[in-house]
């Protein structure tokens, strides 16, 4: 028997009468919630959830990027996704197209968005108060396969943009991370055309504020370097404030260097060094 959302590969509805046709929608991420222009869905069909990326309404004259750019960072997701086997990565069963462009079908994950706004980031109730109030085993653990996901991603040749704790998805029952939004992730090195790049600035490196500036690894060891400083700490680089060891603390300062030629020159290079401050290495 045909599954409408695993076997169907074009439709002519538009997605969201599509899905509320075929399954249960039981959750709705549009304007409301994001500013992207993309609709997302939960939608369950039989015992089975999942959740649903869209380009949103090619009509909506208010998104940022206009339906058609929506549309390519869709199908750019989809190459990202199939370049890379990480078990951080929600399963991507298919891709649907429609005249509003691709409808990606991922795995339902459980958890919370680690991100909030400025005006709850301090909550101590938000989602990222309480995992950075969590066992430092269990942080690290999180965060090691966060490292360990994005050096798969660099070999095969991606650069992270806009990665931040909004494409965080934790679930504190089963103390399993997953990362997902990474839309607008590139191949490279390649050159910042913009100025100030897509992102959020409490992870970004120096070089995606300034047009003409190379973009490559030693910006995502930055990246991954404020990644720990804002979930193993307050967000800066504090020592009295991280809660990790000397020897980690040691290499984030390192990663999170404004000088990109103090930095590692790798992801990879960071992963060692990471680990290896974890065996109480340098």
């Amino acid at each position: 028997m045909s599954h409408p959302l695993l076997d169907t590969k074009v439709i002519e509805e538009a997605p969201g009468v599509y899905l509320n046709e075929t399954g249960d929608v039981f959750a709705l991420f549009d304007a409301q919630v994001q500013d992207s222009g993309n609709i997302s869905y939960g939608v369950q069909v039989g015992q089975q959830r999942f959740f649903v990326k869209t380009a949103g309404d090619p009509h909506d004259p208010r998104p940022f990027l206009p339906h058609e750019e929506r549309v390519a960072l869709l199908h750019n997701a989809v190459r990202v996704r199939r370049s890379c086997s990480h078990n951080a990565l929600p399963r991507l069963h298919n891709v649907i197209e429609s005249a509003h462009g691709p409808l990606l079908v991922y795995a339902w994950v459980e958890g919370e968005l680690l991100h909030a706004g400025s005006a709850a980031r301090q909550d101590p109730h938000s989602a990222m108060q309480r995992f950075r109030r969590l066992p430092l085993p269990e942080i690290m653990r999180a965060l090691d396969f966060i490292f360990d996901l994005h050096c798969e991603l660099a070999q095969a040749g991606w650069i992270a943009v806009d990665f931040y704790d909004g494409c965080l998805i934790y679930d504190f029952s089963c103390e399993k991370m997953h990362v997902v939004d990474l839309d607008m992730y590139r191949e490279g090195p390649f050159v910042n055309e913009m100025g100030r790049m897509f992102g959020s600035s409490r992870y970004m490196a120096p070089e995606e504020f300034e047009r003409g500036a190379s973009i490559d690894e030693r910006t995502n060891t930055f990246t991954m370097g404020r990644t720990a400083a804002n979930l193993l700490s307050d967000g800066t680089l504090a020592r009295s404030a991280f809660r990790g060891s000397d020897a980690h603390y040691e290499v984030v300062r390192r990663a999170c260097s404004d000088e990109r030629r103090r930095r590692y020159a790798s992801v990879g290079d960071f992963c060692a060094a990471w680990l290896g401050a974890g065996k109480g290495n340098p």
